[in-house]
């Protein structure tokens, strides 16, 4: 371990983010694990992390309580669940600790705890870590803008059997960003079902479309549809890491900032 490197908590070590976060630090230059949590009735509480994500030995033991993880780390990376979320928030702000939270499904009551916390701790929070998912919420709001609501916003997302939420966190930051284009409140013009006779599409409505099944780690596809022609937006996730790679560099980028809410716009510069 490198005597000056960025010490990262992994809260949720267990997990399929969870480990990939722990390759993800291991190629990053200057960073290196510093505390890590698992659910409590997790197999790996009391192991070294790399029993729960594989690789070398990195003398970490998994925790169950956050603030034990916390003791040795600079900055946090949160994947977990939304219902961990307050108590892994609490436990950063108690350690003064930045945190990127990644965990998507949050309740307004918990949006409102982190918004609280921002005012102590500088934070980034972001539906997808991916630098191509950050890009295509940019070109999705400059094609909402430049295309009027002759053309039909539909929103298209694939994950995998296992994920809980739906739409998924990015699908409806994807929504949010054409809303924005078109200078409307997503909550307006989301169409979330259909179901029967629903009637004709509502003019400038925003769609959204859900698909779960097998392994897929998270296809998006934005979709203009105009008369005569379409244009579609689409990223797809092959590998986890490239979430984990992009949290490692919001966490890199976090370390030493002034209290706050930030994105990963923010982090990219975009």
């Amino acid at each position: 371990m490198a005597q000056h490197s960025l010490q990262i908590a992994v809260l949720g070590v267990s997990g399929r983010m969870g480990r990939a976060l722990l390759a993800a630090i291991d190629e990053a230059p200057g960073t290196a694990l510093g505390g890590a949590t698992a659910s409590a009735n997790s197999q790996w509480l009391g192991k070294d992390a790399s029993e729960a994500g594989g690789g070398a030995k990195r003398n970490v033991r998994v925790e169950s309580d956050p603030a034990l993880a916390l003791r040795n780390a600079q900055v946090a990376i949160d994947f977990t669940l939304p219902e961990a979320t307050s108590a892994n928030l609490a436990a950063c702000v108690a350690a003064k600790c930045p945190v990127v939270i990644g965990t998507t499904g949050h309740p307004e009551s918990v949006r409102a705890e982190i918004a609280a916390a921002a005012r102590q701790i500088p934070i980034v929070m972001a539906p997808n870590m991916s630098l191509g998912v950050n890009l295509l919420l940019k070109l999705v709001e400059l094609a909402a803008a430049k295309l009027d609501a002759d053309y039909d916003i539909e929103v298209f997302e694939a994950h995998h059997r296992n994920k809980k939420d739906a739409p998924s966190g990015t699908a409806l930051a994807l929504g949010a960003a054409a809303a924005q284009g078109r200078d409307v409140k997503l909550a307006d013009v989301a169409e979330h079902s259909r179901h029967g006779n629903t009637g004709v599409r509502k003019r400038g409505s925003i769609g959204f479309s859900v698909f779960r099944g097998g392994d897929v780690v998270g296809d998006h596809t934005v979709t203009f549809a105009g008369m005569g022609e379409r244009i579609e937006l689409t990223h797809r996730a092959s590998d986890r890491l490239a979430f984990a790679r992009g949290a490692v560099k919001a966490a890199q980028w976090l370390a030493g900032r002034t209290p706050g809410l930030y994105s990963m716009q923010d982090v990219l510069g975009l």
